[in-house]
């Protein structure tokens, strides 16, 4: 089942959601609206290895906007940083930004339980178009668990994406064993 406005409205109280900044007026019926963060990245090297540690350039979004161009990879964050110990955040980008031609995930929409940080969004446009920081870019929705949860993601020791980051994160794939 997914929250509600005033569920997740409790669950804030509880603590077991955390939005920073939180603003009233971004939570919806039953989603909270996010923002895109100051900075975008791309990789550095036009072939990717899924073995090799691919590095990223960040470069920050000019206040006259950035132009995303097609068949680029982009990697931009939230600039809310969030934390959700009991529930199972999704990220959807809204119907505006959809209809602008942005995808804002490729295949990451879903979050575990226990995870804390900014999204990482992985960012691609069907033609050019400008984007500006603090833009709203995506919501949240938040999805009851049924049972208890062993090991959430904020405590395993593998989890890769722990690192508080207000910049975007790179794949980091190559630290599976595979």
């Amino acid at each position: 089942m997914i929250l509600s406005d005033k569920e997740i409205l409790a669950e804030i109280e509880k603590g077991t959601i955390l939005v920073e900044p939180f603003d009233r007026e971004c939570l919806g019926t039953n989603s909270y609206d996010v923002h895109l963060g100051k900075f975008l990245a791309t990789y550095e090297d036009e072939i990717l290895d899924a073995r090799a540690h691919n590095k990223i350039k960040n470069f920050e979004i000019p206040e006259e906007g950035f132009v995303l161009q097609p068949n680029t990879l982009y990697l931009g964050v939230t600039q809310e940083y969030t934390e959700t110990l009991a529930h199972v955040p999704f990220l959807e980008g809204k119907s505006s930004v959809g209809r602008l031609g942005i995808d804002i995930h490729a295949t990451a929409g879903k979050g575990d339980v226990g995870f804390c940080n900014a999204w990482t969004l992985e960012i691609s446009v069907t033609q050019p178009v400008r984007v500006y920081a603090g833009m709203p870019i995506g919501q949240l929705i938040y999805f009851k668990v049924d049972g208890q949860i062993e090991r959430p993601y904020n405590k395993k020791s593998s989890a890769k994406y722990n690192d508080r980051s207000e910049k975007p994160v790179e794949s980091m794939m190559w630290k599976n064993k595979f």
